[in-house]
């Protein structure tokens, strides 16, 4: 068998992306990039992208109908920016990284405050809500994950984590926690004070990101050995978890290149997900059907983190060096920068002979 999602070099033209029409931002960020967020809210007509960035600032734009985008409001930190979120309506943005703190943004205003101090950097902040009462979750390299009620200056509850928090994702009550050493949390944001499920990643390497179902079903893991995991949370779907393998050159004799798998984000609408690398390449996937939709041909440069908007028509890929081959592997011709790719009618649909569950 050639893998659950069938040969890795697979280029039949129907399953190979076209990029054509992908559309650069204007104005990136000055160093890598390391989170991109769109704004979620369904009753805002307009897109708005927020891009967070090692040259310590968060960039929001307006999408325009071109394509184009408009800078329109910045934050800034006193050290890189590892991770951003909007709120629910789609008026503030979370940002937060390696100053220890997370800072609330008012778009309206250009005003920002700080939300949450950790006594580490702050790898991953996510927005929730908990009885209609708006709340941050961070997690940290202090090993713990703290809730925030924008209320108040101490958190409203903490968890103690096995090891460092390397990745963190929230969807409706739904937390995922990917740690060092492998370790996945599972948290109910109904009962956030302790953890639903622990578990160890399938995967035998580094967890680089995890990422929720759009159904709140399970979730998706992503490891620097060029490996997908897709886990369900209930035991009873335990026969749907499966892994496969993802991002990797075509073998060289006996060798074969292995990439990171850099981020993992599901389509808002089909529920398929795309998968992007240090090798430079997006792919478009079906979990239910275990196949590939689309692949893509090598943008340039390795995309450090992706995302689909409100409505999966536009998906966002920053491509910037992600420091997988360590400091000799950066340059200063290396590009930094967020594409916009419009996604088209057949790309993200699920394969028609899958029952849906």
């Amino acid at each position: 068998m050639s893998g659950l999602f069938g040969s890795a070099a697979q280029t039949a033209s129907n399953t190979l992306g076209d990029l054509k029409q992908d559309v650069e931002l204007g104005s990136p960020p000055e160093d890598s990039i390391s989170d991109v967020a769109f704004n979620p809210n369904p009753a805002d007509a307009k897109d708005f992208l927020a891009v967070a960035s090692w040259d310590k600032k968060v960039r929001v734009y307006e999408i325009l109908s071109n394509g184009q985008g408009q800078g329109k409001v910045q934050i800034e930190h006193d050290g890189p920016v590892f991770s951003c979120d909007f709120f629910k309506d789609g008026q503030k943005v979370l940002s937060a990284g390696a100053d220890k703190m997370a800072k609330v943004l008012d778009l309206a205003t250009g005003q920002s405050t700080q939300v949450a101090q950790h006594e580490a950097p702050i790898c991953s902040v996510r927005y929730f809500e908990t009885n209609g009462t708006p709340m941050a979750v961070t997690g940290s390299w202090d090993k713990t994950v703290k809730y925030w009620d924008f209320r108040a200056s101490q958190p409203a509850a903490s968890l103690q984590c096995q090891e460092r928090v390397y990745t963190m994702d929230v969807r409706g009550d739904l937390l995922v926690i990917g740690t060092a050493d492998r370790y996945i949390n599972v948290v109910n944001l109904k009962d956030p004070t302790k953890f639903y499920k622990t578990l160890q990643s399938p995967l035998k390497w580094q967890t680089r990101v995890v990422s929720c179902f759009s159904d709140q079903m399970g979730f998706a893991i992503g490891s620097i050995e060029g490996r997908c995991a897709i886990q369900y949370v209930e035991d009873k779907d335990s026969s749907l978890n499966f892994s496969f393998k993802c991002h990797r050159d075509s073998p060289q004799g006996n060798v074969t290149n292995v990439h990171s798998v850099n981020d993992i984000s599901f389509h808002p609408v089909h529920g398929t997900f795309s998968t992007a690398g240090s090798d430079g390449t997006f792919h478009f996937w079906d979990k239910d059907a275990k196949h590939r939709l689309k692949g893509y041909p090598n943008v340039g440069g390795s995309i450090a983190t992706t995302a689909f908007n409100k409505t999966g028509s536009i998906f966002a890929y920053a491509i910037s060096y992600d420091w997988s081959k360590g400091f000799q592997g950066n340059s200063t011709t290396y590009p930094t920068k967020v594409m916009l790719h419009p996604v088209q009618q057949d790309e993200c649909k699920p394969r028609p002979s899958v029952k849906k569950r």
